[in-house]
């Protein structure tokens, strides 16, 4: 069963969401604050490196990507097949 791109690319979406929300909490660590007189959030991070974490998510969910295209053409991930029967 051929894959079109559109399915590539949403099944590229979810798995950048996923490798996303994998992926931010890593590099923040448990520091000891002041209480923020500025109006931040107490748990938020000094620096959050978001450029560094959405290049980390982009080329990992692309592995994780390439790994589930592989196993949806070998057929060990077979996709349902969504049109009504002819």
């Amino acid at each position: 069963m051929p894959i079109g791109p559109v399915t590539m690319f949403a099944i590229y979406v979810v798995c950048w969401w996923v490798v996303l929300f994998t992926v931010l909490p890593l590099g923040t660590s448990r520091e000891v604050h002041e209480p923020p007189t500025d109006g931040r959030q107490w748990g938020a991070p000094e620096a959050p490196n978001l450029k560094r974490k959405f290049i980390t998510t982009s080329w990992v969910s692309a592995l994780v990507w390439l790994v589930v295209m592989a196993l949806v053409y070998i057929g060990w991930m077979p996709l349902p097949d969504l049109a009504p029967p002819v």
